[in-house]
């Protein structure tokens, strides 16, 4: 899964890691950790006012931990895996 890949990667080289460990991880939907001193929803507001993008808060013990990010069905491309990329570097 091509823009799984680049998701990775590219969140990796900005300082976010993932939830899960590569074995377990499910490409259409990726759970990352929120860095440390980034407020979940100032970045989730921006993501969506600034760039268009809606990606998911944890839920329950995870709420304020972890974003939700879908790569599925028509939004599971390279473009909009690189979009929240850069969307992400510039608000971070």
């Amino acid at each position: 899964h091509d823009s799984h890949n680049i998701l990775v990667s590219g969140l990796e080289e900005i300082g976010i890691e993932m939830l899960v460990k590569k074995e377990y991880r499910l490409t259409s939907l990726n759970a990352v950790k929120i860095p440390k001193g980034v407020d979940d929803i100032k970045v989730r507001n921006a993501l969506l006012k600034e760039f268009n993008i809606e990606i998911g808060g944890g839920l329950g013990p995870f709420a304020g931990k972890i974003w939700r990010i879908g790569l599925m069905g028509y939004s599971a491309k390279e473009s909009n895996a690189k979009k929240l990329l850069y969307a992400l570097k510039t608000i971070l």
